[in-house]
């Protein structure tokens, strides 16, 4: 069982990086945003349904995915602040 724990934690942070570089490129709230930062949402529960982790670990989950937009969206922040 920790395996699928920790499979569907790295899943969700290292599907979320990607998100989160793109999800820079829009306004904050706006619908483009929005549906970038929910994008993962679908295939991380399906993961963690086939995988049948516990429902007590979905808030690990959640912050995995939330620190993998975060990670993404610091690379293109810093590269354009580098670039000045």
């Amino acid at each position: 069982m920790i395996i699928e724990i920790i499979a569907v934690s790295i899943l969700a942070f290292l599907l979320n990086i990607p998100l989160g570089r793109w999800r820079v490129q829009y306004r904050k709230l706006s619908l483009p945003w929005w549906l970038i930062v929910h994008a993962s949402i679908p295939v991380i529960i399906a993961v963690r349904i086939w995988l049948e982790t516990p429902r007590a670990f979905i808030p690990l989950f959640v912050a995995m995915a939330v620190f993998g937009q975060f990670v993404g969206a610091r690379f293109v922040r810093k590269k354009i602040n580098s670039c000045d």
